[in-house]
């Protein structure tokens, strides 16, 4: 059956080269490197870091509008935000879809996510859940929940300061599931929690296009897992019974707290009482709710340990910023304060560092893929129907002409004359997504990073740690290379800034 699969999927390409050919004659397409035929650039394409050799083609090939073909899948590489501004922004009408993720969606069960989502009436409904509770003014009812949790991870690090990743994960484990489902982690969710550890790792790893040849050849779909070369298909099969747990559990939970009135403030709650309100009928749907706190669940929590681990692994190379931040907050706060959202104006430095960790760091260098719903010409190329569009992200966070030295940490970038200096490109506006499909998260994912660096840095020193010779130990800069880059685990010392700091935190203070 393989075979009967490789020898349509032939046919397929040699269609699709030859409409390519056809529709295109008077325009060129973008470039690209040279492939060979029927293959196109299968062979070429990079298996991690994707982003980077992305960057490398447009520079040696002096475009900012990179074209590939790999195996008849049209992909279409943004490498500026003067290319991704003009057409996922502007023209957005034709390019908010969602190239067709057959691992992840079709055979991992993703296809709840409004996230991987096609543009239409049903992802409008789910996301409008969301956006409904994470504006910039209904996302601040969510802040007691943050430092609640903000406060957690200062415990933590006092308790094991060696374990920063996993004390990060704590701290979004703790956010997410108060936030979305009103529930204790500790007491209400460890089940869930290990079956989304799962779920999100295999979607981490899934979600890049490309990852799996099934994305490329779609009739591989098919092929049986005892076939040989269909390993895909037993983890598949594995992954999916771990995502639809994920998804499952924490809701019937929450729904149960609804409906016997002990249920605490959350997008759950919220949504379940519009339903039985019998407000907007078509969006408050039990799958829709079920779909869309699933689609927070899973995407928040990765998101903020790449996040703070990244900016944790920046201070610790450059204790100069520690130094500095440290002295801000001594200044805007009273003594023996920990920070709270209300502090946000006095401390700009602190809001420097946040932003350039979300440039310097991105969270997700090419995000998830848009889709290109009709033939579109642009500079004189032609820019065919249903290719997969990609907003390099990380080419244009790392863009030395917008921003300076692009690899080195300085969130002085941001500051001017004392204050934040909003003339400079705002790295949310790359880092979170582009046009329709930017994350309607964001909010709460900033809010959430905001307060925990803050409140890091008033009560901890973070530096390098020496061996016991004395030795300083330098950390590695070393990334897991998945749809959403954390760093891997790094040596680093975290201490209290004083006792009387140990004693605020534990909650013994006079």
């Amino acid at each position: 059956m393989i075979y009967f699969a490789l020898l349509a999927t032939t046919a397929i390409i040699f269609l699709s080269f030859f409409r390519k050919y056809r529709t295109s004659k008077n325009l060129p397409l973008p470039p690209g490197p040279k492939g060979w035929p029927l293959i196109g650039n299968l062979l070429d394409m990079p298996s991690q870091s994707e982003w980077i050799t992305y960057h490398k083609w447009s520079k040696e090939l002096g475009t900012d509008i990179l074209y590939l073909n790999v195996a008849g899948t049209r992909i279409i590489v943004l490498d500026t935000i003067e290319a991704a501004t003009d057409l996922l922004e502007k023209r957005s009408v034709i390019y908010s879809g969602r190239t067709r993720l057959i691992m992840c969606n079709e055979l991992m069960g993703w296809d709840f996510a409004f996230g991987f989502m096609n543009y239409g009436e049903t992802w409008r409904h789910r996301r409008r859940i969301v956006s409904e509770q994470f504006n910039t003014v209904a996302v601040q009812q969510f802040y007691p929940k943050l430092l609640t949790a903000t406060r957690g991870l200062l415990k933590d690090m006092l308790q094991n300061s060696n374990d920063v990743i996993g004390n990060l994960r704590h701290l979004a484990a703790d956010t997410i599931f108060s936030v979305v489902y009103g529930l204790d982690v500790k007491m209400e969710g460890r089940e869930s929690l290990e079956a989304a550890k799962e779920a999100n790792h295999a979607m981490l790893i899934a979600g890049i296009p490309g990852r799996f040849l099934v994305d490329y050849i779609p009739l591989l779909r098919f092929v049986p897992e005892w076939v040989p070369g269909a390993k895909f298909q037993k983890l598949a099969r594995g992954w999916k019974e771990a995502t639809l747990k994920m998804i499952e559990m924490p809701f019937l939970t929450s729904k149960a707290k609804v409906d016997d009135g002990t249920a605490a403030t959350s997008v759950l709650a919220h949504s379940i009482a519009k339903m039985q309100e019998g407000a907007n009928p078509a969006i408050f749907t039990h799958e829709n709710i079920k779909a869309a706190t699933g689609t927070i669940f899973t995407a928040g929590s990765d998101t903020t340990v790449s996040c703070l681990a990244s900016c944790i692994l920046a201070l610790v190379h450059n204790p100069h910023v520690v130094a500095k931040a440290q002295k801000e907050l001594d200044g805007a706060l009273s003594v023996g304060q920990l920070p709270d959202f209300s502090d946000e104006d006095s401390l700009p430095y602190i809001t420097a560092i946040v932003k350039e960790t979300l440039r310097w760091r991105d969270v997700a260098p090419i995000a998830i893929p848009h889709r290109l719903d009709a033939d579109d010409v642009y500079r004189g190329y032609h820019l065919p129907k249903g290719s997969m569009v990609i907003g390099n992200s990380w080419a244009i966070l790392h863009d030395e002409k917008i921003y300076p030295d692009p690899f080195k940490f300085n969130p002085d970038r941001f500051i001017k004359d004392g204050k934040f200096d909003k003339s400079v490109p705002d790295p949310e506006l790359s880092c979170f997504g582009f046009g329709r499909r930017i994350c309607p998260g964001r909010h709460l994912a900033y809010s959430a990073v905001w307060i925990a660096v803050a409140s890091l840095l008033t009560v901890f020193d973070i530096k390098k740690v020496a061996d016991k010779d004395g030795r300083i130990i330098e950390p590695g800069e070393e990334y897991d290379s998945a749809l959403v880059c954390t760093p891997l685990p790094f040596p680093c010392s975290i201490t209290p800034r004083s006792e009387k700091w140990s004693a605020i935190i534990r909650g013994d203070s006079d």
